[in-house]
């Protein structure tokens, strides 16, 4: 059964964060450079919240509000859902579909260690049915 720090142990663990005063614009740009959909929002080693692609286009773009103006912590998502390491795949699945959510921090003795995606699930799940089909394969050729 594939885990959280499987996954996190193949991608990496790196951590794209922003404080929650800096601006939304600053936010933006971060994930752009970076090419994520959403970065941790930290107050020091503490998780203050998310804040995404979908925080930006509903709670700034879509109310007129001025990106270089408002700060991070007006559009965060807060408080985060969060996973251990030892969650399994199946079960990220299940909750980031029932919260609807993309991104899910995965946490060690309170301590944010790695983030995974939407993407990660799903890249994780087809290698996983990938290597059921090639054994099943095998057993019916030999």
């Amino acid at each position: 059964m594939t885990t959280v720090r499987h996954l996190l142990d193949r991608k990496g663990r790196a951590l794209f964060i922003i404080e929650p005063e800096d601006p939304v614009l600053e936010a933006i740009r971060l994930m752009a450079d970076r090419h994520v959909g959403a970065l941790l929002v930290m107050r020091g080693t503490e998780l203050a919240g998310i804040v995404s692609e979908r925080d930006y286009a509903r709670k700034v773009v879509l109310l007129g509000r001025a990106s270089a103006e408002t700060p991070v912590w007006q559009i965060m998502s807060s408080p985060v859902i969060t996973v251990s390491l030892e969650t399994p795949v199946q079960d990220c699945m299940r909750l980031m579909t029932e919260r609807r959510i993309r991104h899910l921090p995965a946490v060690e003795d309170h301590r944010v260690v790695g983030m995974i995606s939407i993407g990660d699930l799903v890249k994780a799940v087809i290698e996983e049915q990938q290597q059921t089909i090639e054994q099943l394969e095998s057993y019916i050729h030999s």
